[in-house]
């Protein structure tokens, strides 16, 4: 670590740095005995993980790396799934539903799988999960909340619990409605009946031996809370994983802030510290609606990934994790373009820009090697008005725009290209609709298309955008942004488009003028 690295990011604006600086607050002189200091992310595997999942594990990777450019202490990163917490609603969103209900309230790694390929619809979940962070390559250690009970990593902290069931149920009481308050426990009981997760009232007969005592269908049982025959509400639960795990650092959606604040209380009424906190904004679907797991209304990353890159999704997570934003289909366009021009900016900057650059914490400063000359926009510009085409046909078309045109050459437009044919097949080509031109619009266009047939061959993308912005400015349109609209929704079949001399150069004079022809055909001119 370079002393201007460091320095640079002890005094960094961008938020994982102001992130990382409030965990050096916290040790200063280091974690006592050495001792590694704990992110921690959690997953209630109830229905299948969407990208907000996901998201959390990045941004926590984020500060975690910018913690390490602040500070030679070691850390963890904890992905803790609690799928051990009782199966409450069937989602939506999956098959063999009549199954799932005949599994209500049993913990989740005891429900079949929907799917029919894993172990449980805890374990499928959880697969789901994994493969997410592993295909981008995160550093964690995954932990099941099934087996952290069943191995007894938290007995020693159950114990704790009873021994400090009033004051928990003091801390819990007051934010229960008074039916609620009526069965309220903090600790669930397994049934040894019927396996389920009991919602029950309890009775501790000896804490330190772990024991408890409650109801079951009529009979009244006393049973350990230790090895997996119990788990804790999930609130309780999650201040006491914060005291058994020393976890310094979770963020959280803002849905969530009373139950953080609760969380903190029970941990230190159980002896740990409560951990730095970041509340972010959620993500909305397209009708501003909240994401849901059960809803499965959100973007999942496998679908984001079909129509843009993994950089693309990590550059869309960084942004602003404070404010709200819309998640859907419309959005993977820009992200990845504004990606590549963060990106081509970044080798060019001082420390201090770099590491407020978002590259730098996508690429935690290693960035890959590779350049685009054509934006993403561009692209899908250019495959929708070839229509249906291969990846080879786009190539042909990009030698007009790049002498060198080849996958070998650009390896990283290759692949955008094959996600720029992927999103036009099932978003863009669908609502395509080229109008006639009309009024000024015509002439307008027969101007154009006598102007492209005079320009020389090798004419460049600059010289045929000084045409185009002529004509708008003296073809007797109102305002120039009228002109180019009606070249967007005339050529293009869309209301916004490229910059018009760079798409001409790219998909060809000839083929520009073909298009002019079909528009003033539409028009009877």
């Amino acid at each position: 670590m370079t002393d201007d690295l460091r320095s640079a990011a002890l005094e960094s604006k961008a938020w994982p740095f102001e992130e990382a600086r409030r965990l050096l607050k916290r040790w200063p002189e280091g974690k006592p005995g050495g001792g590694a200091i704990i992110f921690e992310t959690g997953y209630g595997p109830s229905g299948l993980p969407h990208i907000g999942t996901f998201n959390e594990v990045l941004r926590t990777t984020m500060v975690r790396n910018a913690f390490h450019a602040l500070s030679d202490q070691p850390t963890r990163l904890i992905a803790f799934s609690d799928d051990m917490d009782g199966l409450r609603k069937v989602p939506d969103n999956v098959p063999n539903q009549a199954m799932l209900a005949g599994y209500l309230g049993k913990p989740l790694t005891q429900v079949p799988d929907p799917f029919g390929k894993f172990e449980s619809f805890a374990h499928h979940n959880n697969a789901m999960l994994r493969a997410f962070l592993d295909r981008y390559g995160f550093d964690y250690e995954f932990a099941s909340s099934t087996e952290y009970y069943h191995a007894g990593r938290f007995d020693e902290q159950l114990r704790n619990v009873l021994r400090q069931y009033d004051a928990i149920m003091a801390v819990m009481l007051p934010t229960l409605r008074g039916e609620r308050q009526a069965t309220y426990s903090p600790v669930l009981p397994i049934s040894p009946k019927s396996g389920v997760v009991l919602q029950v009232p309890v009775e501790v007969v000896d804490a330190d031996a772990g024991l408890i005592r409650f109801v079951d269908e009529g009979e009244t049982i006393e049973q350990s809370v230790l090895g997996g025959k119990a788990k804790l509400q999930w609130k309780p639960d999650w201040g006491m994983r914060w005291a058994a795990l020393g976890v310094d650092y979770e963020m959280h959606g803002k849905d969530l802030i009373d139950s953080a604040a609760l969380g903190g209380r029970i941990c230190q009424i159980l002896g740990g510290r409560k951990p730095e906190t970041l509340v972010y904004e959620l993500f909305l679907d397209e009708k501003g609606e909240k994401i849901s797991k059960s809803k499965g209304n959100g973007l999942s990353l496998e679908q984001w990934l079909t129509y843009g890159p993994e950089e693309s999704v990590a550059f869309y997570a960084y942004r602003e994790p404070k404010k709200a934003k819309q998640l859907h289909m419309g959005v993977i366009p820009r992200a990845v373009d504004e990606y590549w021009q963060f990106r081509a900016n970044y080798p060019g900057q001082g420390i201090k820009e770099k590491l407020g650059n978002p590259v730098h914490h996508i690429h935690d400063g290693k960035l890959p090697e590779g350049t685009l000359p054509v934006t993403f926009g561009l692209l899908l510009n250019l495959v929708g008005v070839m229509g249906e085409a291969s990846k080879e046909q786009v190539w042909g078309y990009l030698a007009n725009y790049l002498p060198d045109a080849s996958p070998a050459a650009y390896p990283e437009l290759d692949r955008l290209i094959g996600y720029a044919l992927a999103y036009h097949r099932d978003f863009i080509a669908p609502t395509l609709r080229r109008r006639a031109p009309e009024g000024v619009e015509v002439a307008a266009l027969q101007r154009l298309d006598a102007e492209l047939a005079a320009l020389p061959a090798d004419a460049s993308a600059e010289d045929i955008q000084n045409h185009v912005y002529e004509i708008g400015k003296t073809g007797g349109f109102a305002e120039l942004r009228d002109w180019f609209r009606a070249l967007y929704e005339t050529l293009l079949g869309s209301s916004q488009g490229p910059r018009m001399g760079s798409f001409i150069r790219l998909y060809g004079v000839e083929n520009s003028r073909k298009l002019i022809a079909e528009a003033l055909a539409r028009a009877g001119g």
